[in-house]
C-alpha cells in the first residue's frame, strides 16, 4: 500500500473529526500548504526540459483531453442531475478537470521520471490545472458581476508579466546568487524563497500559487542539477517534512459523519467520483490510443493524473465562501453547497486512494521493464570513476563534475585520491585526511559513497596511474587550478604520464563558475572520432552532462560524426543542435566565441594519433590563451589494445548504422 494513503487516513484518524489529537490550525496549514507547493514546484523542477519542448504538443493534446472530458461529465451531471444553475454547474465541472501530482515523488523514486508517459503528464498538468483555475476565476468575476473587457485585459496582463518575471527574471537571480553564495543551506533557504515569491507573485496575477509553484521548478530547473547535492537536500526535506504534513492536512479534512447524516451527500459524492475518476480514465486511454503508448504507460497517466486535492480543494473553498443570496430563513446560499464540499473530501480520499495504487503498480511495471532492457549480459561495463584530488581548491568543481558525468545508478563507485610523495611529512598526511574528508562529505550529500584513497608514491602520475591498473577505473578526472591553466610540468605529465595509461578515460576540467550555472556548451569533435575504441564512451559522459544539467549542447563536428551523434540522440533525448564543419578551424573558431555563462568540451583525438593531428596537441596553449575565463574540459577518450582481430573490426565500424544500433542499446539506453 503506498505510504501516503497511511498519512491521509492518519491526518482522518488524529484529526478534528477522529479523535482530535491535534487540530487543524494555522501552523498546520501552513506547512501542509508549503507542502503543497512542494509537490507542484519538484514536478517543475525535474521535468527534462529537452523531452518536455519535443513532447509539448503531447502534453497539450493531452491537457485537452484531461481538462475536456471530465468538464463535460461533471456538467451534465451538475446540470441535469443535480438541478444546478448554469454558473454553479460549470465550477462544479471544472472541479474535476485538474489534478494534482501527488504520486509523482512516488514515480521519481523508481527512476522513471523521464519516462514519455511521465513527461507527458506533468507538462499537461500545467496546462490543465491553469485551464481550470481560470474558469474558477471567471466564474466568481461573474457571479460578482465583475466581468467585461477591463476584467479580461488585468488577468491577461498580469499573467503575461507574471510568467515574464518568473521564467526570466528568476532564472539570472539565481545563477548570480549561486555563482556567488556558495553556502549550501544558505542555497536551500534561497530556493524555498523562490517557491515562495513564486506563489504570491502568481495569486497577485489572479491565479492559485500552485502555478507559481510549478513555473519556479521550471525557472530553477537548468541551475539545479539533479545529480547535484541541492537537489537532494530539496527532495529530502520535501518529502520528508512538507510534503507529508500536506497529506496529514488533506486527511484532517474528512468527516465521516456527513456522509452518515446525509444521503444528498452520498449521492453528490457519487456524481463526483464518475465524473472526475470516469473523466480521467477517459482521457488516459484517449492519450494512450493517440500515441501508441503501451497499456502500462496508459495506466500511469490514469493513475497519476486521478488524484484530485489541490486546485479541487482551492475551488471548493473559493466556491463555498461565496454568497451569492439567502433564503427565506435567512441562512446563506453558496455559490457551492455543503454538500459539495462534504462531497469533495471523500472525492479526494478516494481518487488519492486509486491514483496511488494505480499509478504504483504500472510505474512498478514499466520500472521492471527499463531495468530488464537496459541489461546487456555480463559484458556490461561498470564505470569506476576516479577524481584526482591533490589542491583544496578543486576539491568542490571536481565532486561535483563527477556527478554530473557519473550514470545514474552509479552510487558506490566514485573515487577520490590524494597522493603523498614518500618523502612529504606528517603535516602533509594531515592535509591529504583533510581533503578527502571534504569530498566524501560532499558526495555523500548527495547520496552517493566516494571511496577515498591516500596513496604513497615516488610522483603523483604513477601513484594515480597504479591506483588505475589497481582498481579498474574507466575515468579519471583531472581538475586544472585556476591560475595555472595548463603548465608546461601539468601537460608534460598529461602526455607522458596519465595518457600512457590506455584504458582510461581522462577528462582534464577547469572551471571558473558552479558547473550549474553553465548554460549552452560548446562541443567539438574532430573527424574520424567515431572510430576511436573510447569514443561512445566518452559520448556518454557529454550525455550525461546534457541530461542531469538541463545545459544545452552545440556540436561542431564533420557530417558524417554529427549523423551518429542524430541517430544517438533519438535514443537518449537531450537538447542538442548539431552544426557541420569541414576544418578543425572552423571548430575552434566557434569555441572562441564563448559567451557568459557558456562553457567548451573538446573531444581530442585517439592518443596515438597525434602525429597525424599536430593541431591537437597545440589545443591546450589556446585553451590557456584564450579561454582561461571559462569552463572548458578536454575529455582524452582511451585507446585499449584488442585481443582479436574481430574486436578490432567491431571498433573500427562504430560508424556503420548496423553496429551503431547495438552500442547505443548498449550504452546509452
Amino acid at each position: 500500500m503506498p505510504h501516503l494513503l497511511g498519512l491521509i487516513i492518519a491526518g482522518a484518524v488524529i484529526g478534528p473529526n477522529g479523535f482530535n489529537v491535534l487540530s487543524r490550525d494555522s501552523s498546520v496549514v501552513v506547512t501542509g500548504t508549503t507542502g503543497l507547493l512542494y509537490i507542484m514546484f519538484l514536478a517543475g523542477l525535474e521535468i527534462d526540459m529537452g523531452d518536455f519542448k519535443k513532447n509539448k504538443w503531447k502534453s497539450l493534446t493531452f491537457s485537452i483531453y484531461t481538462f475536456a472530458a471530465p468538464f463535460v461529465l461533471g456538467f451534465l451531471g451538475g446540470y441535469y442531475i443535480l438541478h444546478f444553475s448554469i454558473l454553479t454547474s460549470v465550477l462544479f465541472a471544472s472541479l474535476f478537470s485538474s489534478h494534482t501530482l501527488i504520486v509523482y515523488p512516488m514515480v521519481n523514486s523508481l527512476g522513471i521520471a523521464k519516462n514519455l508517459s511521465v513527461n507527458i503528464t506533468v507538462g499537461g498538468t500545467m496546462i490543465t490545472d491553469v485551464l481550470s483555475l481560470l474558469v474558477l476565476a471567471v466564474v466568481v468575476g461573474m457571479s460578482q458581476g465583475e466581468v467585461g473587457t477591463s476584467f479580461w485585459v488585468q488577468l491577461s496582463a498580469s499573467m503575461a508579466v507574471f510568467t515574464l518575471i518568473v521564467l526570466l527574471v528568476f532564472p539570472i537571480i539565481a545563477r548570480w546568487f549561486f555563482k556567488n553564495v556558495e553556502d549550501k543551506i544558505s542555497q536551500y533557504i534561497f530556493v524555498i524563497v523562490m517557491i515562495y515569491m513564486a506563489a504570491l507573485l502568481a495569486e497577485l496575477a489572479g491565479i492559485e500559487a500552485i502555478i507559481g509553484a510549478f513555473f519556479a521548478g521550471l525557472a530553477l530547473n537548468r541551475l539545479i542539477p539533479h545529480t547535484s547535492s541541492l537537489m537532494n537536500r530539496v527532495e529530502f526535506v520535501g518529502n520528508a517534512i512538507f510534503i507529508p504534513f500536506f497529506l496529514i492536512s488533506v486527511g484532517m479534512l474528512i468527516d465521516f459523519n456527513a456522509f452518515i447524516q446525509s444521503w444528498e451527500t452520498l449521492g453528490v459524492a457519487g456524481i463526483m467520483l464518475v465524473a472526475s475518476i470516469g473523466g480521467k480514465y477517459l482521457a488516459a486511454m484517449l492519450t494512450k490510443k493517440t500515441f501508441r503508448l503501451t497499456n502500462d504507460e496508459g495506466q500511469l497517466i490514469f493513475g497519476m493524473s486521478a488524484a484530485s486535492a489541490a486546485a479541487t480543494l482551492a475551488s471548493v473553498m473559493v466556491g463555498y465562501n461565496i454568497i451569492i443570496s439567502e433564503n427565506e430563513a435567512g441562512e446563506p446560499i453558496r455559490l457551492l453547497n455543503e454538500h459539495v464540499l462534504n462531497g469533495s473530501i471523500l472525492l479526494i480520499l478516494i481518487s488519492c486512494t486509486v491514483s496511488s495504487f494505480v499509478a504504483m503498480a504500472s510505474a512498478q511495471r514499466i520500472a521492471e521493464a527499463d531495468k530488464d532492457n537496459t541489461v546487456s549480459g555480463k559484458s556490461e561495463e561498470k564505470e569506476k570513476i576516479l577524481l584526482a584530488i591533490n589542491h583544496t581548491t578543486t576539491v568542490e568543481k571536481l565532486v561535483n563534475l563527477g556527478l554530473l558525468v557519473k550514470t545514474i545508478t552509479n552510487k558506490d563507485r566514485l573515487f577520490g585520491i590524494n597522493v603523498i610523495n614518500e618523502e612529504a611529512n606528517e603535516s602533509s598526511a594531515k592535509n591529504a585526511e583533510k581533503i578527502l574528508g571534504a569530498a566524501v562529505n560532499m558526495a555523500s550529500a548527495a547520496d552517493v559513497k566516494l571511496n577515498a584513497i591516500t596513496r604513497h608514491d615516488n610522483d603523483v602520475v604513477s601513484g594515480i596511474n597504479n591506483v588505475i591498473k589497481e582498481q579498474g577505473i574507466t575515468d579519471l578526472i583531472i581538475g586544472l587550478e585556476d591560475e595555472k591553466g595548463f603548465s608546461t610540468a601539468f601537460t608534460d605529465n598529461l602526455y607522458n604520464g596519465y595518457l600512457r595509461n590506455k584504458n582510461a578515460n581522462v577528462i582534464v576540467y577547469h572551471a571558473v563558475q558552479p558547473v550549474s550555472t553553465i548554460k549552452k556548451y560548446i562541443v567539438l569533435v574532430p573527424a574520424n572520432a567515431e572510430k576511436d575504441a573510447g569514443f561512445f564512451h566518452a559520448m556518454l559522459r557529454i550525455w550525461n552532462i546534457g541530461r542531469n544539467s538541463g545545459a544545452s549542447m552545440i556540436f561542431y563536428g564533420s557530417s558524417s560524426t554529427l549523423d551518429i551523434l542524430k541517430r544517438i540522440i533519438k535514443k537518449a533525448n537531450i537538447e542538442a543542435k548539431f552544426n557541420a564543419v569541414t576544418t578543425w578551424q572552423q571548430a575552434q573558431e566557434a569555441a572562441y566565441n564563448l559567451g557568459d555563462n557558456e562553457g567548451l568540451i573538446v573531444m581530442m583525438a585517439d592518443r596515438g594519433m597525434y602525429s597525424y593531428f599536430p593541431q591537437m596537441r597545440a589545443v591546450p596553449e589556446l585553451l590557456n590563451q584564450k579561454l582561461n575565463g571559462h569552463n572548458y574540459m578536454l575529455i582524452y577518450p582511451f585507446s585499449k589494445t584488442y585481443k582479436t582481430i574481430t574486436e578490432k573490426r567491431a571498433v573500427s565500424n562504430h560508424h556503420d548504422f548496423a553496429e551503431i544500433g547495438k552500442v547505443i542499446g548498449k550504452i546509452f539506453k
